[in-house]
């Protein structure tokens, strides 16, 4: 936590022994507080201050049980500043106001008489919560002046309720190193996610190293994470640093996690567990200080029980796990994607395409996206290659390709393949590892080919 001292608290209250008593308490553990005794007051504070937190009855002068004033307040603070933290308070122990009251954006509730352990905690984490909440807000920001730049920039568009139980993590977590496991069916977004979480810790100036575990034949594992010296084996013509190596002092991003050979999980292990490597072909250690991120889209707890893969890796590596909707269960942002992706296509190609018509709009929220997000920027390009005017009609977006049945002798071999592993994606409900087994190929391979083909 910051340092208490720095922490500046509003506290409203229209009775003067309530403001003393929270004044005296939270001056005990180091925090200034500021009081004023109406909603206007409240308002006009925090036009004018920066506080970390900002804590509120819900009845004042007017009425004293409904706490109407309170959530009028409660709704003005959130229009000036949604990422402040609000905990409201009242004398009147009501459910029904309860829930509104964080319907309106309330970081927490208390009753009166308190329980002062209780409030403090509260305190205590809605101020962290509130700094990772600016911190996250910054990214956004500075974000969307590198696109205005043209520079490249993670974009995280999400404002479906969906998606905001993982902006509060990546906010509450984000900050810390904790390692992170992001799960959810492919194209989802889970790199987009990890580098948001990297972008929000003490990490961000460091690198940020992303590797597709997926992608690794089992020769070439140890000398990609953990690098080696010349002469190590045939084609060791120099020395070369690993991925845990490159990332050192920053995050390391393990795509497909799920597909690291048993035979060399131990070796993992033991890296996770004391920051320590050697170089194929070398005895000396190396020690890096990584926090590590890791995806997949497989049910790693299943594989634990198969004996797949290592439950103290696991452990290890599951400290937070994050689960990553997909598009079909956050349909509010399909729009806005869109229009990302349309700006993005359209300053590629060097096309003058301004938006959607009626019909490509009510396509894309009928489509059912087995490719999720991945899915839904490839059908904007095509929209955009495939354009004869300055809108996109649902046919250029190629919705239906997934669905009807194309003449096989009319398509070349690459398309036949990628049109099986659409197709087998699509019935296995987006597992690439199960897709893989009834195509009848290895994860590398089968993940090659999704590289290549662009799903």
């Amino acid at each position: 936590m910051p340092n208490a001292t720095s922490q500046r608290i509003l506290v409203a209250d229209d009775q003067p022994d309530v403001t003393e008593a929270l004044r005296l308490l939270l001056k005990g553990e180091g925090f200034v507080t500021e009081s004023v005794r109406t909603p206007a007051a409240v308002v006009k504070a925090v036009e004018n201050n920066d506080y970390a937190l900002v804590l509120i009855d819900l009845n004042y002068a007017r009425d004293t049980t409904s706490g109407q004033e309170g959530l009028d307040l409660l709704q003005k603070l959130q229009s000036l500043d949604p990422s402040l933290p609000v905990v409201v308070m009242t004398a009147w122990a009501s459910v029904d106001v309860a829930v509104e009251a964080m319907r309106r954006g309330a970081r927490d509730f208390v009753t009166k008489p308190w329980d002062n352990p209780r409030l403090l905690a509260i305190v205590r984490n809605q101020i962290d919560l509130g700094s990772s909440r600016r911190a996250f807000r910054r990214l956004e920001q500075e974000n969307e002046l590198l696109r205005g730049s043209g520079k490249t920039a993670p974009a995280l568009i999400a404002q479906s309720a969906a998606m905001r139980p993982v902006l509060d993590i990546i906010a509450r977590v984000g900050p810390s190193d904790a390692n992170v496991i992001i799960t959810g069916e492919n194209g989802t977004g889970k790199g987009l996610v990890a580098q948001a979480l990297h972008a929000v810790s003490s990490r961000a100036g460091k690198p940020f190293i992303a590797v597709n575990m997926g992608g690794l034949p089992e020769g070439v594992f140890e000398s990609e994470l953990f690098g080696h010296v010349r002469g190590a084996f045939t084609d060791a013509k120099v020395d070369r640093a690993g991925r845990f190596e490159l990332a050192d002092d920053g995050t390391l991003f393990l795509d497909e996690i799920g597909n690291i050979p048993l035979s060399q999980q131990a070796k993992m292990l033991r890296t996770i567990e004391t920051g320590e490597f050697e170089r194929v072909g070398s005895s000396r250690t190396h020690r890096v200080n990584v926090r590590l991120i890791s995806a997949t889209n497989a049910d790693l707890g299943a594989d634990v029980a198969a004996g797949k893969f290592r439950q103290d890796l696991l452990f290890r590596l599951n400290t937070i796990q994050l689960h990553l909707p997909p598009l079909r269960e956050r349909r509010e942002d399909i729009e806005l994607l869109a229009q990302h992706f349309l700006k993005q296509h359209v300053t590629r190609y060097r096309k003058a395409i301004t938006g959607f018509d009626e019909g490509a709009i009510r396509a894309m929220r009928e489509h059912s996206w087995p490719g999720n997000v991945r899915e839904l920027d490839h059908a904007i390009e095509r929209g955009v290659l495939m354009a004869s005017t300055k809108v996109i009609h649902a046919p250029e977006l190629g919705l239906n390709a997934t669905s009807a049945t194309p003449r096989l002798e009319e398509m070349s071999i690459e398309e036949v393949e990628a049109f099986l592993i659409k197709k087998t994606l699509a019935r296995c409900d987006g597992n690439a590892r199960q897709a893989a087994e009834e195509l009848g190929l290895s994860r590398s391979a089968f993940y090659r080919r999704l590289e290549k083909y662009g799903l």
